[in-house]
C-alpha cells in the first residue's frame, strides 16, 4: 500500500518531536550528574591541576605512599614521566621554578623509592615589639623612702671657653671603587669538559651549572640540537645529584650543539667519546660539561 506524502510528513514530525523532547529531558529536566567519578576520566588540563595538588600535599606531609596511591588514580602509564613532563611544560611556559619544583621532587622520590631531604625554605624570623613598652636607658634601682627627699640646689659654675687651635689637614686616601659582580642573568661559560668512561653512564651528557660563587643554579633552560631534532630541559630536576644538575642521553655517532638560554652560551660539536672496557671492546662513553657564571 502506498503511503501518502502527508502520512510520511507526520512520521518525520513525530520522530523529530520525540528527539527534541528526549534532549530537553536529558539536558534540562534530568541532566547527567557525575558523582565520585574516577580521576582517570578527567580532562588533560584537570589532570595537571590534580598532579599539582598531589605534589603540594606531598611537599607538606612527605607521605610518599599516599602520593603514589593518588597518582595511580589518574591511570597514567608512567606517573614519574608525566610528573617530569608537566614540570618541564610549566617552566617552558614561564612558570616560576618554585611552582614546578614540587612536581620534580615527587617524581625524583618516586623514582628512587624514598623521601629526599625536605626542600622547604627557611623562614625569616619576625620580631614584634609589644605595644605600650618604651625603651628607656639603664635604670638604677633606688629604694623608695617613706619621707620625701630634699634636694639642695648646687651653685652654677661657669668655665671660660678657650678657642681650639685648628689642626693640620690630613691627607685622606681615596676609597677603592666598587666593582659590580654579575647578577643572576650573567652568561654561563664552559669552564670544564670531562669524558666519562663508565658503562653505567654510557652516552649520558651531564650538565653542571654554577654561579660565580660555585653555587649550583636550578631552573636554567638548556637547549640541545642535532640534525634530527631538538630537546629542551632545565636544571634542578634531580636534586639528589645537585640543584644545578641536568642530563641528556646521546646517540652514538651524533654531533650535538649546546645552548644555555641564560646569557646565550653556545658550545658546538659535542659527541660521545669512545671508551674501552677491560676486555678491549669499545663503547660510547659519557661527557660532563661544567658551566659557570663569571
Amino acid at each position: 500500500m502506498k503511503r501518502s506524502p502527508y502520512s510520511i510528513l507526520q512520521i518525520v514530525l513525530a520522530v523529530l518531536t520525540g528527539f527534541g523532547l528526549g534532549l530537553a529531558y536529558s539536558w534540562l529536566l534530568s541532566p547527567v550528574t557525575y558523582v565520585d567519578a574516577n580521576p582517570a576520566l578527567l580532562r588533560a588540563d584537570f589532570k595537571d591541576q590534580y598532579r599539582i595538588a598531589i605534589a603540594a600535599a606531598y611537599a607538606a606531609n612527605q607521605d610518599l605512599t599516599r602520593a603514589n596511591a593518588r597518582l595511580n588514580l589518574l591511570g597514567d602509564a608512567d606517573p614519574v614521566a608525566e610528573l617530569s613532563a608537566q614540570a618541564q611544560r610549566m617552566l617552558a611556559a614561564g612558570e616560576p621554578f618554585d611552582k614546578a619544583r614540587p612536581l620534580a621532587q615527587l617524581a625524583t622520590d618516586l623514582q628512587q623509592g624514598f623521601v629526599s631531604e625536605p626542600f622547604t625554605s627557611t623562614p625569616i624570623p619576625t620580631f614584634n615589639t609589644p605595644e605600650g613598652i618604651v625603651a628607656s636607658p639603664t635604670e638604677t634601682n633606688i629604694p623608695a623612702s617613706s619621707e620625701e627627699a630634699t634636694f639642695t640646689p648646687q651653685p652654677t659654675v661657669f668655665f671660660e671657653q678657650t678657642p681650639l687651635t685648628p689642626l693640620s689637614q690630613e691627607t685622606v686616601a681615596p676609597r677603592p671603587t666598587f666593582t659590580p659582580t654579575p647578577g643572576p642573568g650573567a652568561p654561563f661559560t664552559l669552564v670544564e669538559r670531562e669524558d666519562i668512561c663508565d658503562p653505567a653512564l654510557s652516552r649520558v651528557m651531564q650538565f653542571l651549572l654554577m654561579d660565580s660563587r660555585r653555587t649550583q643554579v636550578p631552573g636554567v633552560e638548556i637547549v640541545v640540537t642535532w640534525n634530527q631534532g631538538e630537546d629542551r630541559f632545565f636544571t634542578g630536576f634531580k636534586p639528589e645529584l645537585g640543584n644545578g644538575y641536568a642530563d641528556f642521553v646521546m646517540e652514538a655517532d651524533t654531533v650535538y650543539n649546546i645552548r644555555i638560554v641564560t646569557g646565550g652560551a653556545f658550545v658546538s660539536d659535542i659527541s660521545a667519546p669512545t671508551c674501552s672496557d677491560p676486555n678491549g671492546a669499545d663503547y660510547p662513553g659519557g661527557i660532563l660539561l661544567t658551566f659557570q657564571q663569571p
